[in-house]
């Protein structure tokens, strides 16, 4: 049970993207003061870096319940909540607003970067009266100078996108990969808008087995019906994508399931090459081309390719949080009891049974990990469960004990889900995806991409 006397402190989120920003709404309807730092230039930095890439689910379902109210009072007209909104649209139409409503833009500073968060006034080791004390979170700004800020507790919302797996598999890079840095693209390049002439004509390898991977590999299908030469190898570590084909016409989300028949039926046609149990070993840049060597299923691996989209998923920067007392899973680096109801070996976004305060506590009282890095390194977070988990958080810091553990949640069976998707355009869990007891409540669905 969190219980502070440090209540005239700030509870500090970390991260303006969808779930801290629903963390401040859900705090300030508590009547707790939130304090939201976010590294980028402004709100929802992460998703604006894939804005091309539209979301599975409608507007109905990519809405926190509390930032609803705090923008239905300031006059805001909600977007059709039947259309499916790009990254672009979810922080045009939902984050900025939300973000310049009177009580959230006098809580929110931009350009702040978290550096490191500690107890304050105690390291890790010491124990005598750690509980009564706050934390001391560093911070650098957007003019270069290091700022150090005092909290009641810290929500750490600032996901992992800018943290990707390696190409090695391993978990280590490659080797050369970091000499061959200019050849990779990112997981989700715009490959029929700005990033257009880097892929058409040229040769593309896609690595990964996510939404990611399929979104891109939809992209270049179609650019190379209008690009002669555009040639696709898509690489993948396991024997087989099939877990990416999901449920097709029997998903709760259509255009989540048309992702696995369209990209079923471009393999099917021979508009892409797929090699599998791929392990990639060796990158040495050779002028316009990079060259890849490793293993794969049928032998050694040699390819030359133009460049990379390394859709290999995400993993948490816990570097910051060192002086923290974590619980942290060793193999998913989530929170330890979580890390069992996310298992990706295990569960699709569909099956992840409701979680909130109690789950994602740790040993150093009044610290969370929420939305994508509370997911550590599997691809199943849905934004509906970041919304539980702050409205849980808030309660908990609160002091409605009952409110806390009383989560909710209710999820759309079918298919899998870790990222993004294609429909008109790029899509994705609205971000970022067998067998399970699942506790299913009332309550829509929400989905989101790495964020």
């Amino acid at each position: 049970m969190v219980g502070f006397v440090r209540s005239e402190q700030p509870v500090v989120v970390i991260g303006a993207g969808p779930v801290g920003l629903a963390a401040a709404a859900h705090l300030l309807e508590r009547g707790v003061e939130p304090l939201v730092l976010e590294a980028g230039e402004g709100p929802g930095a992460a998703v604006a870096s894939w804005g091309h890439v539209r979301l599975f689910s409608p507007w109905r379902h990519d809405i926190d319940a509390a930032a609803r109210r705090l923008l239905d009072a300031t006059g805001w007209v909600a977007p059709d909540e039947d259309a499916l909104p790009t990254g672009a649209d979810l922080v045009r139409d939902y984050l900025e607003p939300l973000a310049a409503t009177p009580a959230i833009s006098a809580r929110l500073r931009t350009g702040t970067r978290v550096l490191a968060v500690a107890r304050d006034g105690a390291d890790k080791a010491r124990s005598l009266g750690r509980a009564r004390r706050g934390y001391r979170v560093r911070t650098l700004t957007a003019d270069g100078r290091v700022q150090d800020l005092v909290a009641r507790a810290v929500i750490d919302a600032s996901g992992t996108w800018s943290t990707s797996n390696p190409l090695g598999a391993s978990g280590l890079p490659a080797i050369g990969e970091g000499d061959a840095a200019p050849y990779l693209a990112g997981p989700l390049p715009d490959v029929l808008g700005a990033h257009r002439d880097r892929f058409a004509g040229r040769h593309t390898l896609v690595v990964g087995t996510g939404h990611s991977a399929a979104n891109t590999l939809l992209s270049l299908v179609e650019l190379a019906e209008s690009a002669p030469g555009t040639t696709i190898t898509w690489a993948v570590r396991g024997g087989s994508p099939r877990r990416l084909f999901g449920g097709g016409a029997a998903d709760e989300l259509p255009a989540r399931g048309l992702l696995g028949t369209r990209l079923r039926a471009a393999l099917d046609a021979g508009r892409l090459t797929l090699v599998t149990q791929v392990s990639i070993e060796q990158l040495e840049p050779a002028g316009e081309v990079v060259r890849v060597r490793g293993r794969a299923r049928d032998g050694a691996l040699e390819l030359e390719v133009h460049a990379i989209v390394n859709a290999t998923g995400f993993r948490p920067d816990l570097d910051m949080l060192r002086e923290v007392r974590l619980d942290v899973d060793p193999v998913v680096e989530s929170p330890a009891r979580l890390a069992e109801l996310i298992d990706p070996n295990v569960h699709s976004c569909g099956t992840v049974p409701p979680h909130g305060e109690a789950v994602l506590s740790h040993p150093d009282d009044g610290f969370y990990l929420v939305g994508t890095k509370s997911y550590g390194r599997a691809p199943t977070f849905l934004l509906a469960t970041g919304y539980e988990q702050v409205r849980s958080i808030a309660a908990a810091l609160a002091g409605d004990r009952a409110g806390a553990d009383a989560v909710r949640l209710h999820l759309p069976g079918t298919g899998v889900c870790s990222t993004d998707l294609e429909v008109g355009g790029g899509s994705c869990c609205g971000s970022v995806p067998e067998p399970h007891r699942v506790t299913r409540h009332a309550g829509p669905p929400a989905f989101t991409a790495a964020t």
